[in-house]
């Protein structure tokens, strides 16, 4: 089985949601639902990836699901989650991460470097990299940054689509742009800035378009989106141009390609019902783009409807079988699968 390193998903906020009690099964034994527990990623092949850390808006009553299954649409985008709301929520998820570590040492690992990755991943470990989505939980002085810099945070969106002190983000919206809004604050460029000081990757995937100029204009390593998709074959804003991609291109930078229905079907829908067409394409115009070596998967496992094809992560070997089938050969898989994204990571957190 070829093993899968994984640039996006939202287990920590699933876990986090669960009554206490219910979360270590939940891990170690799974409980039947969402995407992802121990057995299932032993089964599916999953050898690693990004552990996001999101803190979800208040629930406002309004059915974005349903809206986002009936296009166009334009999801009105939250306000501002306070530091005081999101550094309580995100240090418990940040603890959830290291408990699962703790419950499971011989199958499951927090990696801090590309080096740990590929330890981890030798030994049969499931390599985690902590990734914070939004950066709400730092404030404008950057001084928690550092902090969760010491606790392993080795990734890091300035914004999750609403805006924080630091940018804004894209709205999600079909047909769209990700050209809405303005750029990077102040703050938002320092804490770039003290990323890059810090060997900390910057996700631009939920960044609108001036903010990823920004970005690039910025930072001295190759730009990443960890799971974001083709504007040109899925008009959505929450998808990266032709533009985008090529600059990213030019950083050596890296692209994970998300398995969400929303960011895959032509026409946004958000329904499971689809076969692998669109997967294919989105991946064969992101690798003519960006080439062999900069494309890889950000599934968005607990984020996100899959297509039916997947399901869960017990479906990436049948997303693999997909991609050999339509001609992809065996090592351009494996680049695919995992070799690019552990390539990614040694010339961005070293």
């Amino acid at each position: 089985m070829i093993p899968v390193f994984d640039g996006h998903n939202d287990f920590l906020l699933r876990l986090w949601r669960l009554p206490q009690e219910a979360r270590d099964d939940a891990w170690l034994k799974g409980d039947g639902k969402g995407h992802l527990d121990l057995p299932r990623m032993r089964r599916g092949g999953f050898a690693g990836g990004f552990f996001a850390i999101w803190v979800p808006s208040p629930d406002d009553g309004v059915d974005y699901e349903a809206m986002m299954d009936a296009p166009p649409y334009a999801v009105p985008l939250p306000d501002p989650v306070p530091i005081g709301t999101a550094q309580p929520a995100v240090l418990a998820m940040a603890g959830l991460l290291m408990r699962m570590e703790r419950l499971a040492p011989k199958d499951f690992r927090l990696c801090r470097s590309a080096a740990e990755v590929r330890r981890a991943m030798d030994r049969g470990r499931i390599a985690a990299i902590l990734h914070l989505e939004g950066a709400e939980a730092i404030g404008p002085d950057l001084d928690a940054l550092a902090l969760f810099h010491a606790m392993g945070l080795r990734s890091l969106g300035p914004v999750w689509s609403r805006p924080t002190v630091f940018g804004h983000g894209v709205p999600f919206a079909f047909p769209g742009t990700p050209d809405t809004g303005p750029g990077l604050t102040k703050a938002g460029r320092d804490l770039v800035r003290l990323c890059d000081e810090l060997g900390i990757l910057i996700d631009l995937s939920h960044l609108n378009e001036k903010g990823f100029r920004d970005v690039a204009k910025l930072s001295r390593r190759p730009l990443v989106a960890t799971h974001s998709n083709a504007h040109a074959v899925t008009p959505s804003s929450r998808n990266l141009t032709d533009r985008q991609l090529r600059m990213i291109r030019d950083s050596g930078g890296m692209v994970g390609l998300n398995l969400a229905t929303v960011f895959l079907r032509p026409d946004g829908r958000r329904s499971p019902d689809m076969g692998w067409e669109p997967v294919l394409r989105h991946l064969d115009h992101l690798i003519g783009i960006l080439g062999e070596n900069h494309v890889g998967l950000g599934s968005d496992f607990d984020g996100a409807t899959m297509p039916q094809g997947i399901g869960d992560v017990t479906g990436l070997p049948a997303l693999l079988a997909a991609l050999k089938a339509h001609g992809y050969g065996k090592r351009l898989v494996a680049k695919l699968a995992w070799r690019n994204w552990i390539a990614a990571l040694e010339r961005t957190i070293g």
